[in-house]
């Protein structure tokens, strides 16, 4: 891997792991749903105009408009808006752990469905990267954290393990920015019904509600996503997946510095095993590079 991919790599890290942060920034000053349901209008809007300067086309393949849909519902409606109300009452940190879990369910539920076979090193990540999950959660239930946004979060990662499942091999044909464009403006016109019919649509406008907003628009909305899709199209999805083992340091480290959330030692340590365990499970699915050729 060379120092390229693996600045990309850490920059996408930092930038999806970041969002956390800047949504409970936004929930605090508006509401949630409408709150996301714009930004995604705003990015979907501005990836597909990209997207269409660049040439690419909006004429899908079946198995394209298949995947663009399902993600955008389960992505960015299920995951990211079930993540953003239960952020009125969840740290950001402690869904960042959540969803950083997401590598792990995916693992599992490619072996239950799929019957994709675990190798030793995987099956021990995944015991360790659940355990410690379940260290983190026994100590913050234990401190009063809100029961209901912790299960916002997990059926958020869920959402999104299911889609990932759900278009395995699925092609972009390359139509990459236009299909990311697309899924975004999918998930805005699902989340702006919710949003009309169960929110009161109040904004207490701040300047750090609009930072917030604007950073997550722009910077995990879209720039992380180029940057994974450039990172994937460098090494491969399986050795860009491992990067994924740096978001709970990430998103706890952003929401500390910004938030002033606390972190015991138990959080940290739970932190550490989850990593180590998404890194092992990552790594034992890696295929070995080629020997060079004589």
């Amino acid at each position: 891997m060379d120092i390229r991919a693996i600045l990309m790599g850490l920059a996408f890290a930092f930038m999806w792991s970041s969002a956390f942060t800047s949504a409970r920034m936004i929930v605090a000053d508006a509401p949630p749903v409408a709150a996301l349901s714009l930004r995604f209008l705003i990015s979907g809007l501005i990836g597909v105009g990209i997207a269409l300067a660049l040439g690419q086309s909006w004429r899908l393949t079946p198995a394209q408009w298949r995947a663009t849909v399902i993600f955008g519902i389960c992505q960015n409606a299920l995951y990211l808006g079930l993540n953003f109300v239960a952020m009125q009452t969840v740290e950001a940190s402690l869904a960042a752990i959540i969803a950083s879990t997401l590598p792990l369910m995916v693992a599992v539920a490619a072996w239950a469905v799929f019957r994709e076979t675990l190798r030793p090193v995987a099956i021990a990540g995944l015991l360790a990267g659940f355990a410690g999950a379940a260290l983190i959660m026994g100590s913050r239930l234990n401190g009063g954290v809100d029961l209901q946004g912790v299960v916002l979060c997990i059926l958020g990662a869920m959402a999104l393990t299911l889609a990932t499942l759900s278009v395995r091999g699925a092609s972009s044909g390359g139509n990459v920015l236009m299909i990311v464009g697309l899924q975004m403006l999918i998930g805005s016109a699902a989340l702006a019904p919710v949003a009309l019919l169960t929110e009161t649509l109040e904004v207490n406008w701040t300047w750090r509600l609009a930072a917030a907003f604007a950073y997550t628009t722009f910077v995990p909305g879209l720039a992380a996503t180029v940057v994974w899709f450039m990172l994937v199209n460098r090494i491969g999805a399986t050795r860009a997946a491992t990067f994924h083992f740096l978001n709970p340091f990430f998103g706890v480290a952003v929401a500390a510095a910004l938030l002033g959330e606390t972190l015991g030692p138990t959080d940290i340590a739970g932190v550490a095993i989850i990593a180590a365990g998404i890194l092992a499970v990552q790594l034992s699915r890696a295929k070995p590079a080629p020997p060079p050729e004589a």
